[in-house]
Order: C-alpha cells, then sequence, then structure tokens
C-alpha cells in the first residue's frame, strides 16, 4: 500500500512541475540552415568528398536526435546530441569556406582562361587574313567566339561550372582553328627557312653597307618594308601584302608574295596602283623551284609561274594579288631615293624564333 502511495507521489511530483519537455538544442536549426548553404554554395561541385562526409554526419547527427525524442520526455537527455550538432556545424563552417576558396580558385582559372582564349583567337584571326583559305579557320572562329561568350556570361553571373564547359567547347573548336592556320604556317618555326631568310638578310645588309646605297627589306609575318642605308634602317613604312601572303609564292594565281632576293628592274612613275616600283621576279632560283615542283607534280599542268611583282601604292589595305602595297604618301617619299638595280629582300621573318606561332 505504502509502494503505491510513493508512486502516486512520484508521478504527481512529475506532472506538476517536472516533466516539462526539453526543447530541442538550437544546434538542430542552424544545421538544418547550414545544410541548404552549402547545397546553393555548390558543396557537391566544389568539394563531393568532404560533402558527403559532411552529410553522412548529418544523418548521424538526426539519427541520435530520433533516438532521444522517442524516449518519454522526462526521459530525453540532448546533450549528445547537441555536441554530435556542434561538431556538425564546425565541419559544415569549414566546409564552407573551403567551397568558397574553390570556388574562387575556379573563378579566377576560368578568367584566366577567357583572357587566354581571347588572345588565342585574336591571334589565329589574324593570321587567318594572311592565308588563302582563312575564311573556313574564321567560320570555326565565330563559332569559338561565340562559345566564349557564353562562357564569360555564365562566369559573370556566378555559374562557374557552367563557365567550364562551354570553355571545353572553346578548347575544340579553336583547336580547329588552330590547326588550319598552323599547318599552313608551319614553316615559320622550321629552322631551315630562319636560316635561310637570316643569311638574305645579313647579305642584303652587308650589300647596303659596302656599297653605300640603299636597299629594302620586306618582312611578311610583320607587314613591314624597312629601308637601309649604308647597313642602316633609315624608314620604316607598313605594307600590305596578298590574301595568302604568308606562303611563299610557287605559281601564278596562288596570292602568295614571293621569297627571295631580288633587284627593282623599273620605276613605274604612273600605274594602275599610282606608282610602282617592279621587282625581278621570277629570278633564276625561282624559275629552278618552279621546273622542281612541276616534275613532282606540285604544280598543275598548264600553270604558270607568274610575274609582275611590285612595291606600288593604293595603300597597306588596297587589294593585291602577291605585290606588296604602301600608302601613296610612302611611296613619294622612297621613289626618288630608290634606283634601278636596288636590292629588295623578302623574307617571312627576321626572327629566329616566332612566338606568334607558338600555341599557348
Amino acid at each position: 500500500m505504502k509502494g503505491w502511495i510513493l508512486a502516486g507521489c512520484i508521478i504527481l511530483t512529475l506532472f506538476a512541475g517536472g516533466c516539462k519537455t526539453k526543447p530541442v538544442p538550437p544546434e538542430v536549426h542552424e544545421a538544418e540552415l547550414q545544410e541548404m548553404n552549402l547545397w546553393r554554395a555548390g558543396a557537391s561541385i566544389y568539394a563531393p568528398e568532404d560533402y558527403n562526409q559532411y552529410l553522412k554526419s548529418l544523418r548521424e547527427a538526426k539519427d541520435k536526435l530520433i533516438q532521444v525524442k522517442a524516449k518519454f520526455p522526462w526521459l530525453r537527455n540532448y546533450q549528445e546530441t547537441q555536441l554530435a550538432f556542434q561538431n556538425l556545424l564546425d565541419t559544415g563552417n569549414k566546409l564552407l569556406q573551403k567551397v568558397e576558396d574553390q570556388k574562387q580558385q575556379r573563378s579566377e582559372a576560368v578568367s584566366s582562361q577567357i583572357s587566354s582564349f581571347t588572345k588565342r583567337i585574336d591571334n589565329v584571326k589574324k593570321l587567318s587574313r594572311m592565308i588563302h583559305h582563312g575564311r573556313f579557320a574564321r567560320t570555326l572562329l565565330i563559332r569559338t567566339e561565340l562559345r566564349l561568350m557564353e562562357a564569360n556570361l555564365l562566369h559573370k553571373r556566378g555559374e562557374i561550372e557552367g563557365a567550364e564547359k562551354k570553355l571545353k567547347d572553346v578548347i575544340l573548336y579553336l583547336k580547329d582553328a588552330e590547326d588550319l592556320v598552323f599547318s599552313v604556317l608551319e614553316r615559320y618555326r622550321d629552322r631551315s627557312f630562319l636560316e635561310k631568310w637570316d643569311i638574305w638578310l645579313r647579305e642584303t645588309i652587308s650589300e647596303s653597307e659596302q656599297k653605300g646605297i640603299f636597299a629594302i627589306i620586306v618582312t611578311k609575318i610583320d607587314r613591314k618594308l624597312v629601308i637601309y642605308k649604308n647597313g642602316k634602317p633609315t624608314m620604316t613604312f607598313d605594307i600590305g601584302l596578298g590574301p595568302n601572303s604568308l606562303a611563299d609564292k610557287i605559281h601564278v594565281g596562288d596570292y602568295a608574295t614571293p621569297e627571295g632576293k631580288y633587284r627593282i628592274i623599273e620605276k613605274i612613275p604612273k600605274s594602275q596602283y599610282y606608282k610602282a616600283l617592279l621587282l625581278d621576279y621570277p629570278n633564276e632560283e625561282d624559275r629552278k623551284r618552279f621546273q622542281v615542283e612541276k616534275k613532282e607534280g606540285i604544280i598543275p599542268p598548264g600553270v604558270g609561274i607568274g610575274g609582275l611583282i611590285e612595291i606600288h601604292g593604293g595603300g597597306k589595305d588596297s587589294i593585291t594579288n602577291g605585290c606588296i602595297s604602301i600608302e601613296n604618301d610612302d611611296l613619294d617619299r622612297i621613289f626618288d631615293l630608290i634606283d634601278i638595280g636596288t636590292p629588295v629582300t623578302i623574307v617571312g621573318s627576321t626572327r629566329r624564333k616566332n612566338e606568334i606561332f607558338f600555341r599557348q
């Protein structure tokens, strides 16, 4: 009888003031917000392994909470559960910082790639204007630029993963354009060509110095015409070349500018393009090579070697199919200085290394 009375007193005491439900630790709600923030921040993308481990710890902490909440209210003890959620929050804060760091690093990498691709596109675009059939490369470049614009827009909106995917397309299109252009320009990295051009340059400059005469050096890659006197450069002019200017001339109608050592053989005070200085193309070396390539089948039957290569006026942006065009005022400055017989050397490049052709 006394036992029942004691038990009743205990029950009455609990209901009277000691059996209030203990509140769930605030860390539980904080963890729910943190999980959402991590998801929004892209933790599954930027730190997938750590994020999966975080979710595992979150499930374990929630399991502890469920176990505690399953007990009678007056028997619930959240101390261990609260500690688990506190540890989880600490892990989540570190993870969030790691995600932000990763996003920043990848954002900077995307920004760097966009800048690099922009330079490469501009480079290939410029080179494509100097080769025959460059329009095919420019078509690829248009597609490349569109993807790059999309990548840049996604990057500005903070959608780094989307920007990275677009940049993969940029790489593919840009590579195709570069392959097309660099296949034509491979000789600008060929040591035999670079050494040959260097010998021509030194011989021409030496002749100018020894004879005390003017000499003309034309560099196709730089689109420059330099006047030498007594072996020293005295004037430099911008020039225009044909649509296939970076290739060496092989035959008539190839739109290429010849490379070699030539002479002025005629000064034409009035021509279709203002004034002109006629070169002795084709010279003996040009004819020899033409015959060899004709026999090898490189040059189609019935195609001639061509001629009438001039330094003429009309402007550096005028249409020319293989000649060297120059502004009329610039041609006026040199026309009276240059005599018949003046050496004119045309080379692809004056540099031993053409960094412009090396892919970044």
